[in-house]
């Protein structure tokens, strides 16, 4: 009796439908609308703030039976000069310390997520001003709907990516070097 090979288009859907009884997916999500991003400080003359309502980011999450288990890749980016604070002179001090001609970006690129259920910790590389430094900021993270939305904040320095803090009114008012950056940003499945 002769046999034959077997058909390797069979072999291919038996594999497939194999993995696929594991009930994990990765599946790729990119950045919901209305991202917020705050950069917050101070000054000899007041506390400040700059938000930024914009931003583009997508990632490889890991979804185990419908739940969320890790983010295997992740970008996040916003043009630096939608960061507003609602005075224009302090926008146009901040553009000029972060060299925003040069550095249109500021970037988070996730190297490692650690944690589970809502708390996790988010290790990557920032870059600001053209600057990247290594990171590790506390992560809260919610579901609903099939959309997961990351909650969290780092204190750092200016200086701590080459920015000199700025000055204005010829030196009188100077920023301080401590600044608090802090998001809130839903993701959701491609469609």
């Amino acid at each position: 009796m002769k046999t034959s090979a077997p058909n390797p288009i069979i072999l291919l859907v038996l594999l497939l439908f194999a993995g696929s009884m594991t009930g994990f997916s990765q599946t790729k999500y990119v950045l919901a609308a209305s991202p917020e991003f705050k950069v917050e400080g101070g000054s000899t003359l007041h506390d400040w703030a700059m938000v930024s309502k914009s931003g583009t980011g997508e990632g490889l999450f890991l979804i185990e039976n419908g739940q969320f288990k890790t983010v295997k890749s992740l970008a996040v980016s916003l043009p630096a000069e939608t960061l507003k604070s609602g005075t224009k002179g302090l926008d146009t001090n901040a553009y000029k310390a972060l060299n925003t001609e040069k550095n249109k970006e500021i970037k988070f690129v996730l190297k490692e997520l650690t944690g589970s259920g809502a708390s996790y910790v988010a290790k990557g590389d920032l870059t600001i001003a053209g600057v990247t430094k290594p990171v590790s900021i506390p992560v809260k993270m919610t579901s609903s709907a099939g959309k997961f939305t990351f909650e969290g904040s780092l204190d750092t320095k200016l200086t701590h990516f080459s920015v000199t803090p700025p000055t204005a009114l010829m030196g009188t008012v100077k920023t301080e070097d401590n600044i608090k950056l802090s998001f809130k940003s839903t993701f959701q499945p491609t469609i």
